[in-house]
């Protein structure tokens, strides 16, 4: 990829070398990550990219920059863009009740007490909408976080588990069978929401999730290396992903050789895409430039910024509102849209990203950000499961925003 000179976008080139310097001798050089990369762009430009380590340590395969990356919840905000793409049409409401799509959700109620499979119930105060959905306040929840009786019950029926065969109706009809955490509306709590709103695309495009992904944002952006399902012609370039024994081991998750990523079925909506570096810039590249890259528009201006802003009751942060242990951002200072995550206060947040920039990250420890205010983006992408084990989302703010001029 082209690359263009840091000073000429008012950035300082000796600080964001740095970047790359920190990432290998912190996490690279003693093991605890397989390699990474990182990008930064400004003004549409990029200005930096640094590739660092191995994609599969027992292979001893460098990564580069063009490597294939699970990029887990990243694919949250794909599939929210896609789905405001059907409301830009009019074709639903952020009001609706979800069971006018599926209407075998029209009688789900809260768990009052009990256990799986001997739930005590109650009714839902409201119905749950398609704005919860986007928002994560719908009352479900996801199996790995391990924190209630509900979770649990999903690990049990393998609620989201991509075995063969297994499709986005079928996860539906699950759900259908298996109470609330909460009445819809009444907190945040992250969860298999976003995977719904691809069902929603289905039901409300009559196409399957992955063609309308492909026709409305993939194909158009070029993502070409953007996909559920990992193409033999592409198996070389897919990385291997790792997570961490109690001797704080790097340990194989999945194979990038002989993956997982075979012939899914299951089009997950909250997870399921891989993608490259490059490929992600793209679409974060349209979202700063509000909606349009290359004069494809993928979404309006006014509906971009509608999604991004804050839609949290009252205005208020996630400290506030958000319960369960488990999300891709800390809480304090920040809000949440309809798909991201927004910086409110970068005072309380601890960290310099600017007021008003939007984000989320991946399990594999992937992240990104978009700040219109500077008119950056960075991007940064490994394969270490959990994303909580490092804070690389606050050493690259730090790092990234001493290089402004």
């Amino acid at each position: 990829m082209d690359l263009v000179q840091p000073e000429s976008l008012g950035m300082n080139a000796r600080q964001l070398a740095r970047i790359g310097e920190h990432m290998r001798r912190r996490y690279v050089e003693p093991g605890k990550i397989p390699g990474c990369l990182t990008m930064v762009s400004r003004r549409g430009e990029v200005c930096y990219v640094d590739v660092a380590g191995l994609s599969d340590v027992a292979r001893n395969t460098p990564l580069t920059s063009d490597t294939i990356m699970r990029i887990y919840s990243m694919t949250k905000p794909i599939t929210s863009v896609a789905l405001m793409t059907l409301y830009e049409k009019g074709l639903f409401s952020l009001s609706d009740p979800v069971h006018r799509y599926i209407p075998t959700w029209k009688n789900m109620r809260v768990r009052k007490g009990g256990a799986w499979p001997l739930f005590e119930t109650e009714p839902c105060k409201r119905p749950m909408t398609i704005r919860d959905l986007f928002m994560h306040t719908s009352g479900l929840t996801y199996g790995f976080l391990r924190a209630s009786n509900i979770d649990r019950a999903y690990r049990k029926q393998g609620v989201g588990d991509p075995r063969p065969g297994y499709t986005l109706k079928d996860m539906m009809d699950q759900l259908a069978e298996l109470p609330l955490e909460f009445s819809p509306g009444e907190r945040w709590n992250y969860s298999v929401s976003t995977d719904v709103l691809a069902y929603l695309v289905e039901v409300i495009s009559g196409k399957s999730f992955e063609d309308y992904l492909q026709e409305v944002i993939l194909g158009p952006l070029g993502m070409v290396d953007t996909g559920f399902n990992i193409p033999a012609a592409k198996l070389a370039r897919f990385g291997s992903c790792y997570q961490r024994n109690m001797a704080k081991e790097l340990v194989l998750q999945d194979d990038g050789q002989d993956s997982e990523y075979r012939d899914r079925a299951l089009f997950s909506g909250g997870g399921g895409l891989l993608s490259t570096l490059g490929d992600y810039n793209r679409f974060c590249q349209m979202l700063l430039n509000g909606g349009t890259l290359d004069a494809q528009r993928i979404i309006g201006p006014r509906t971009l910024a509608f999604m991004t802003g804050n839609h949290l009751p009252g205005g208020v942060d996630m400290s506030a509102f958000a319960t369960g242990s488990f999300s891709e951002t800390g809480y304090e200072g920040v809000g949440f849209g309809l798909g991201f995550a927004n910086k409110l206060n970068a005072l309380q947040n601890g960290f310099p990203a600017s007021n008003g920039s939007f984000f989320w990250g991946g399990l594999a420890s992937t992240l990104f950000w978009v700040d219109p205010v500077e008119e950056l983006v960075v991007i940064f992408m490994t394969q270490l499961i959990p994303s909580s084990t490092f804070n690389f989302r606050g050493q690259l703010e730090a790092l990234v925003y001493a290089a402004l001029d």
